[in-house]
């Protein structure tokens, strides 16, 4: 599958951005998505996720209340994020589990990854 994210960019504390990607090449709806960031020196980190069905979501405790991720049956997937502030400054990338069962929240199960779209957060 192949996956390109788009819709980052910069905006101040405090702002929203939505975030998409679309899915290529694959049964997209075979796969559980998920968005995965990554901050200058820190660790890759699941921030959202959602199963193949859309009947089940994950999010980090860093972002609960604040973003939603959400999928089309055909092949985009969405993470809406609200209430931005500096902490969430990464590289934003979408990806895949192409292991169709129930949600996975572990990093290393996400196989595809996009190219990743930079979120930049003023404070």
């Amino acid at each position: 599958v192949q996956l390109q994210a788009s819709g980052g960019g910069l905006v101040q504390a405090g702002g929203s951005l939505r975030l998409s990607c679309v899915a290529s090449e694959g049964t997209f709806s075979n796969y559980n998505m998920g968005w995965i960031r990554q901050a200058p020196g820190k660790e890759r980190q699941l921030v959202a996720a959602i199963s193949w069905s859309g009947g089940s979501t994950y999010y980090a405790d860093s972002v609960k209340g604040r973003f939603s991720i959400s999928r089309d049956a055909k092949n985009t997937v969405w993470l809406q994020m609200n209430s931005l502030n500096a902490e969430d400054t990464a590289v934003y990338y979408c990806a895949a589990d192409p292991v169709r069962g129930p949600l996975r929240v572990a990093v290393p199960r996400y196989d595809y990854w996009g190219q990743g779209t930079q979120v930049t957060v003023s404070s």
